[in-house]
């Protein structure tokens, strides 16, 4: 019996491969996941249908040439051969050409979602709430054993110390990942004291991701009445879950950056307006003192009585003469004034009639005037006014004419 290493053996199975014609040059179709370009401008992802997976790798020198840039979802067909990576004893396509055939199944769910979605109004930004500046209470929905609450938890702790944190343990990838994502937000809001929820996981592949890119979690944020910020993925991973929500967050660490202030910062902060505060009041006051100074120095205060006495004095002799003036002027043109009303009086009044001989006769009671000899009988009585006195007199005959 020959016994051989693990070396030997990988070897002997890449020869086997490396001498098959048809895995020389084939051309493999399939669903890309798991895509990275690596700052080497090598090119590593997994090609996948409903039933298997494939490692692909792409070298600088073919990727280079590419006219698109391939991304997780896209449905491809590669050409390249096979062969065997020795040290993880693993096989892989290495890739000459990679062709397009259309969009891959997640990522059109994903496109028809997000249209549907849009349409309805969900991503609408009069919608989204505004983030507490210093929230007192943060629910966090997650999952409880990932990277991402570790970096949530420190990052608060270092940020703002003493926000209290409630944790809803849920998974975040997996056919139970939406709908336990999507109750751990309606537990938050019904616990009532929570102020704002972060809810998110770590990056991956689009399938790792997918749970946040379900309609039940899109529409549990959108109803949630505590601001969502969503902190799914890394720096270029969008889901359904980013634009629904009310704050998006590149990272869960960039999530709890956002979810509470910098106390060093803040304090700092402070202490910079404290300081144009106190400049700010030290100019003002300054300024006051000037003022005063100026006005206490001013000739009102130190020749009060030359201000009043002085010049004031001449201008109030002045308007004291012009005062007398204008009232004897005026007291002179209504003394005329008043001759000249007396004078058409006295014309018009019945004692001058009577001065020049008239009388006026009337009944003894001297409120009827008797003007026709018809109107009074032999022997009446009546009353004669002359210019000076009256006359009682009795009728002993009238005439008439």
């Amino acid at each position: 019996m020959r016994i051989i290493t693990v070396s030997e053996l990988t070897r002997h199975i890449r020869e086997l491969i490396d001498k098959d014609y048809l895995l020389a040059n084939v051309w493999v179709s399939g669903e890309i996941s798991n895509f990275k370009a690596a700052s080497s401008g090598h090119c590593y992802f997994t090609l996948k249908d409903n039933h298997s997976c494939l490692k692909v790798v792409m070298f600088r020198s073919k990727s280079r040439h590419l006219p698109f840039r391939p991304e997780n979802g896209m449905a491809v067909t590669v050409r390249g051969y096979v062969s065997v990576y020795e040290r993880d004893g693993t096989y892989q396509l290495y890739a000459g050409e990679i062709e397009p055939e259309g969009t891959g199944a997640l990522y059109l769910a994903f496109e028809q979602l997000k249209e549907k979605l849009q349409r309805e109004g969900l991503f609408d930004q009069k919608y989204k709430k505004s983030l507490p500046f210093l929230p007192r209470r943060i629910g966090i929905v997650t999952s409880p054993t990932g990277a991402a609450i570790r970096d949530i938890l420190e990052i608060i702790k270092r940020r703002w110390s003493g926000r209290e944190i409630v944790l809803v343990p849920v998974p975040v990838q997996g056919q139970e990942a939406p709908p336990a994502v999507a109750r751990g937000i309606q537990l938050l809001n019904r616990l009532g004291d929570v102020e704002l929820i972060i809810a998110g996981r770590g990056g991956g592949s689009l399938e790792e991701l997918w749970a946040f890119n379900t309609e039940i979690v899109a529409r549990s944020i959108f109803q949630s009445k505590i601001p969502v910020i969503s902190a799914v993925g890394h720096e270029n991973d969008f889901t359904i879950a980013d634009f629904v929500a009310d704050a998006r967050a590149a990272t869960p660490s960039a999530a709890a950056e956002m979810a509470v202030p910098d106390k060093k910062e803040m304090m700092r902060y402070i202490q910079v307006m404290q300081t144009r505060l106190s400049k700010v009041l030290d100019k003002k006051v300054e300024a006051g003192r000037q003022r005063l100074f100026s006005c206490v120095s001013g000739r009102i205060f130190t020749r009060a009585a030359d201000v009043v006495c002085g010049d004031k004095r001449q201008s109030l002799d002045m308007l004291n003469h012009l005062l007398i003036q204008g009232i004897n002027s005026t007291m002179e043109r209504e003394k005329s004034r008043l001759a000249v009303l007396a004078g058409r009086m006295q014309a018009l009044s019945p004692l001058s009639t009577l001065a020049r001989g008239y009388s006026i006769c009337t009944r003894l009671d001297g409120r009827r005037v008797v003007s026709d000899a018809e109107a009074v009988a032999t022997g009446e009585k009546l009353s004669v006014r002359l210019y000076k006195g009256i006359l009682n007199c009795t009728v002993e005959d009238k005439m008439k004419y």
